[in-house]
């Protein structure tokens, strides 16, 4: 989607310093998370995300906490 080459892309990376990407590819980010994971991601949640583990960490909590709310 950011045409960043796959091998940049590790958990440690910083996705502003070493992804490249700004405010604009974040908010793409999030609205590309909501589609694939079918959850809507609240803007606080995602302002301490930094790297890409961070992401995968707060899609991880987001669905935990949606299957957890489930009956």
């Amino acid at each position: 989607m950011f045409e960043i080459p796959p091998e940049r892309v590790t958990l440690e990376a910083r996705l502003y310093q070493d992804l490249d990407l700004d405010s604009i590819d974040a908010v793409d980010l999030v609205v590309k998370l909501q589609e694939v994971t079918g959850q809507r991601i609240r803007p606080e949640a995602f302002k301490a995300v930094r790297t890409v583990g961070d992401v995968v960490d707060c899609v991880e909590e987001l669905l935990a906490v949606n299957a957890a709310a489930r009956p």
